[in-house]
């Protein structure tokens, strides 16, 4: 089922919005790159960094997610679809996890990802960060590399 399309301001850029059309249970999927590891030097292996959280600059920007139930319901598979060179695993979230920070998490197709969304809110916040990492599980597992 296709979502409505999101609010746009006079340049049609996305506004942040909440989008009412995605759930609270529904999978929120963050993409991860070789950028986002670091090397832990607590426990000597590589974990996902904080900046994986991090807002893109701009504007309007927010943190760039994809949909899970809608790129499930166009049939396609969401591993096989977040994941390329680039994207070398991915972490999973549901809408809640944002929302309950009072964020908002709102749909934001692109002509190559149709399934896009962000997540406006303050997650440049370490406390945020952290609490955000310690409710995600892996969804495309990146081998020897913790969450936290």
């Amino acid at each position: 089922m296709a979502l409505q399309p999101p609010p746009r301001d006079s340049n049609m850029q996305v506004l942040p919005h909440d989008h009412p059309e995605i759930l609270n249970q529904d999978g929120i999927i963050r993409r991860i790159s070789e950028q986002h590891l670091i090397n832990d030097e607590k426990t000597g292996g590589r974990r996902i960094s904080s900046m994986a959280l991090k807002t893109s600059s701009g504007e309007n920007g927010g943190l760039s997610v994809d949909l899970k139930r809608h790129i499930e319901e166009a049939g396609l598979n969401p591993q096989t679809y977040v994941t390329t060179p680039r994207w070398i695993g991915s972490l999973l979230f549901e809408a809640i996890h944002f929302r309950q920070l009072d964020m908002l998490v709102g749909f934001d197709p692109l002509v190559e990802n149709p399934y896009h969304a962000q997540v406006w809110g303050d997650l440049n916040k370490k406390k945020n960060q952290k609490i955000l990492l310690g409710q995600c599980k892996w969804f495309v597992q990146i081998h020897n590399v913790s969450i936290v």
